[in-house]
């Protein structure tokens, strides 16, 4: 299970830890962003001490600390011996700088020096690291896979340059900026009554249904996007919608999962089988026992870490109406 830890004193206001994204994998993130630093050199360099913490990345595999710890930081001088500059500047965690870079060594040269080298799915799903270190390991993926991705200028095609403490690239030849992207995401809990619409893909793990989901298109609300994706995936007419909470998704890019409430009253289920293996109504009975791995045919939900799967239990403990 993703372990849980309350947000330190002094880190986020009282209130945070209540809403409902806090309680969602990747959502807890502790750091103060220090958005006004970014472009104070002299500032950020002072903060590259030796108490200063570096997330490193080893192409998209996250470079933690050997067991039973699993530290998911390092120093800066331990970064630097393997190859990864202190480019990006996440934020202040209390009086300690956090920042993240890319190791230039390959995954097996990295194991030998004892570091585990592990894909954040994998972390979020194992528990390896609690749950503000895992939001912050998403935040440090999220950039670094967009500057991965991103090393030319969409308008001319020249190589950019990082700027802004890894908040912008700049084309030097023809003066373009080009910012972090975020790809927004409607995850809808559809109910009917005491049922809710759950379904499956081909590429699911056997026996694991979860919400219906779809990227949001330009010039389109979040509840517009929620209804047409139901209808389009299901078959299924959405009339009330209403947002619950939020999650960063860094797998494989950064995305933002909105997580929404959606009512019906349609019965009949048509499924666009291009995109979905399986679907069905399930009942308030069967959805508790896939939280809890009890159900006879031996049907699951997503793991805790994802927001389906806060969606379902919300919706099961009367906190999603």
């Amino acid at each position: 299970m993703l372990n849980a830890d309350p947000l330190p004193v002094g880190t986020a206001p009282a209130f945070v830890a209540d809403e409902p994204s806090a309680r969602a994998g990747y959502g807890n993130n502790p750091l103060d962003r220090k958005a006004e630093w970014r472009d104070d050199e002299a500032r950020l360099a002072s903060l590259q001490t030796a108490t200063a913490r570096m997330i490193v990345y080893a192409a998209d595999k996250a470079v933690l600390g050997a067991p039973p710890d699993f530290s998911s930081t390092m120093t800066i001088a331990t970064a630097a011996a393997l190859g990864a500059a202190p480019d990006i500047f996440l934020g202040m965690r209390g009086d300690v700088a956090y920042f993240a870079g890319m190791a230039d060594e390959e995954s097996d040269s990295l194991k030998a020096r004892g570091f585990v080298v592990i894909d954040l799915r994998s972390i979020g799903v194992q528990g390896l690291v609690p749950s503000q270190d895992l939001a912050i390991l998403g935040h440090a993926k999220g950039i670094l896979a967009w500057h991965a991705t991103h090393p030319h200028c969409a308008r001319c095609g020249a190589r950019t340059v990082i700027a802004s403490a890894g908040y912008r690239r700049e084309c030097p030849s023809c003066k373009a900026s080009h910012f972090p992207r975020t790809d927004p995401v409607a995850i809808m809990m559809v109910v009917r009554g005491d049922f809710c619409l759950l379904a499956r893909k081909q590429a699911f793990a056997p026996g694991m249904y979860s919400c219906l989901a779809g990227f949001i298109e330009p010039g389109e609300t979040l509840e517009d996007a929620v209804r047409r994706e139901t209808m389009e995936e299901a078959g299924v007419r959405a009339t009330r919608v209403v947002f619950h909470a939020a999650q960063p998704w860094p797998l494989p890019f950064s995305q933002l999962m909105m997580g929404c409430l959606a009512q019906t009253s349609d019965e009949a289920i048509t499924l666009d089988h291009t995109e979905l293996e399986d679907g069905r109504w399930f009942s308030r009975a069967e959805c508790r026992m896939m939280i809890d791995n009890t159900h006879p045919q031996g049907l699951f939900c997503p793991p805790p870490m994802s927001i389906a799967n806060l969606l379902l239990r919300d919706w099961l403990d009367g906190r999603l109406a």
